[in-house]
């Protein structure tokens, strides 16, 4: 255990550390998130997967606390999805791309021999989609490296559980190094994870948790599986939810996940990571309380549904923008009408080309519908 504390600490202090260095870095290269309001380096996924990838890889190589082969497979596999990611933030890949990366790299990492083919093959889509559902997170200042930590610590006490060592430690480190960059990125954000540090949480999470639960009944395992991620999967459902309804594309972002509507319902950036933060530690104390056998198995049925009535109470938000609708909308939104040009005696009247204007006649009782024209006179 001296280790395990050993070992999170450094990490936590290299992941704060290499978060400061990296956001001069991510500055200089206008690596930014350029869908927020403030530009907000996108390096700190970095950080995290260094400062887990040099901690937990010194304890393998000194033998301190090894690993195990099977965990450092997992970890390399999630090492390649941090560097898929940084590379879908340098040059904006298609999130089709990199989920079918992920998919690849999840194929490599899960144990067959305790899942069997047909239940590993599900355990690799599953782990793909909860890593990009953990991308959709990190949209909120601080709110993927919250969640992060806590499954990780939830994670972390099903396998101490198991006795697996190699793989809690992993995991504790990995709780430390977002808990490290978290202190940089809290609202307001000096850096974010990005992809490259969201998928990579994502994807070890995931992947952790099936280790864990290998060998178990695929009902109850499936159902821990569920609770330890409530809500990156009630966050992914409402997404899918809202853009269907909408007839918006799947994949295309929008300001429609959980946090953007519990902002609509007017709390404060602080208070929306409090608050899901809070939700991710009721599912995530469920699964370990279910896996460690304190609870039965029917408690997930709870947190089931809280997600069902979450999701439906949350999809009324209003968070699209109305279309605009009529026969004279532009594409493109109003047009600009250039200035008069001085001495050329031209009065320029803006057209309205959003609005139909009446104009009179002279005609008693007769009107002709339609745009402005501009006429010199």
């Amino acid at each position: 255990m001296f280790y395990g504390i050993t070992a999170a600490t450094a990490s936590f202090l290299l992941a704060a550390l290499l978060a400061a260095l990296l956001r001069a870095c991510a500055l200089r290269l206008a690596l930014v998130d350029r869908r927020r309001s403030r530009p907000v380096p996108l390096l700190g996924g970095v950080a995290v997967v260094l400062a887990t990838g040099l901690v937990a890889g010194a304890c393998q190589w000194r033998g301190v606390v090894p690993l195990g082969t099977g965990v450092v497979r997992l970890l390399v596999a999630g090492g390649a999805v941090g560097v898929l990611g940084l590379a879908a933030d340098l040059w904006r890949l298609r999130r089709r791309w990199v989920l079918a990366g992920t998919v690849a790299a999840a194929a490599c990492a899960v144990p067959y021999d305790g899942t069997g083919p047909l239940a590993g093959a599900a355990a690799v889509i599953w782990i793909a989609l909860v890593a990009t559902a953990f991308r959709g997170l990190d949209h909120a200042d601080g709110l993927a490296g919250t969640v992060g930590a806590v499954t990780a610590f939830g994670v972390g006490v099903c396998a101490a559980a198991e006795l697996m060592d190699g793989l809690a430690v992993l995991l504790s480190v990995l709780a430390a190094a977002l808990t490290g960059v978290l202190l940089h990125n809290w609202h307001p954000a000096r850096i974010a994870l990005g992809a490259s540090g969201s998928l990579f949480a994502g994807f070890l999470l995931a992947g952790a948790a099936v280790f864990t639960r290998a060998g178990q009944p695929p009902g109850t395992g499936a159902g821990v599986l569920f609770a330890l991620t409530a809500l990156v999967s009630a966050d992914a459902v409402l997404v899918l939810l809202s853009r269907r309804l909408a007839g918006r594309p799947p994949l295309r972002g929008g300001p429609d996940h959980l946090a953007h509507r519990l902002r609509r319902l007017g709390l404060t950036p602080q208070g929306v990571v409090v608050l899901l933060g809070a939700g991710a530690c009721g599912g995530v104390l469920v699964g370990v309380l279910v896996h460690i056998g304190r609870v039965g198995e029917t408690a997930v049925l709870w947190v089931a549904g809280v997600s069902a009535v979450a999701v439906p109470g949350l999809l009324r938000v209003r968070v699209y923008e109305p279309r605009r609708t009529g026969p004279n909308t532009a594409a493109r939104g109003p047009r600009r009408v250039p200035a008069s040009r001085p001495g050329t005696g031209a009065h320029l009247t803006p057209r309205r080309a959003d609005f139909p204007v009446r104009q009179a006649t002279g005609l008693e009782g007769v009107q002709v519908s339609g745009p402005l024209r501009v006429r010199n006179r």
